[in-house]
């Protein structure tokens, strides 16, 4: 008699104690049905369409999809498509049905609609940055030119005011600020 815990090990059949010779020594397999059989507590076929989507690790992702999406559509969907889209069809259910249990109104359409909305203030937001980088650069690409005219100015006038002519027709140096002293004025005392 097996127990519950050997039906999903590989068993072997039981060698009678006669002398015939034993059956074909080729192990049964016992496989665990997939999570969509498990839970329409149904025989899973060798060929079930839903055996290699909704594995029997992961019953959670087939009760989803079959509360909203029914098992006979789950199976029709998956019937009419390529074996090469299914996984995507699958996926696809299982998130529709998430949606439409968070928000049964408006399902996947709610969330798009959020996502949507945040991206455009988002973009509102970039949009902004952006015209504040411009005007930025553009302040400081102002100031930058107005110190350097303001530099080139008193440059101008420096070079103007450093050396400029007496009466005499001598230069005089007018950066020395110092009027008490004037160039004939010995610059020792006796």
């Amino acid at each position: 008699m097996e127990s519950k815990s050997d039906a999903s090990v590989a068993t072997t059949p039981i060698m009678s104690s006669s002398s015939s010779p034993p059956p074909s020594l080729s192990p049964r397999v016992v496989l665990s049905p997939c999570a969509a059989c498990k839970i329409l507590r149904r025989r899973c076929a060798e060929r079930c369409v839903l055996a290699p989507y909704f594995p029997p690790t992961d019953p959670a992702k087939f009760t989803i999809a079959h509360r909203v999406f029914g098992a006979s559509n789950i199976i029709k969907f998956l019937q009419e498509l390529p074996e090469s889209q299914r996984t995507d069809a699958v996926n696809s259910m299982v998130y529709e049905a998430e949606a439409r249990i968070r928000d049964p109104v408006y399902g996947c359409a709610g969330a798009i609609y959020h996502l949507q909305r945040q991206v455009s203030e988002l973009q509102a937001q970039l949009a902004k940055a952006q015209v504040e980088m411009v005007n930025m650069q553009f302040q400081r690409s102002n100031l930058l030119e107005l110190i350097y005219n303001m530099d080139q100015q008193q440059k101008h006038e420096q070079d103007n005011m450093s050396f400029e002519s007496n009466d005499l027709g001598f230069l005089e140096d007018k950066s020395n600020t110092n009027s008490s002293m004037l160039w004939w004025d010995p610059l020792w005392t006796c």
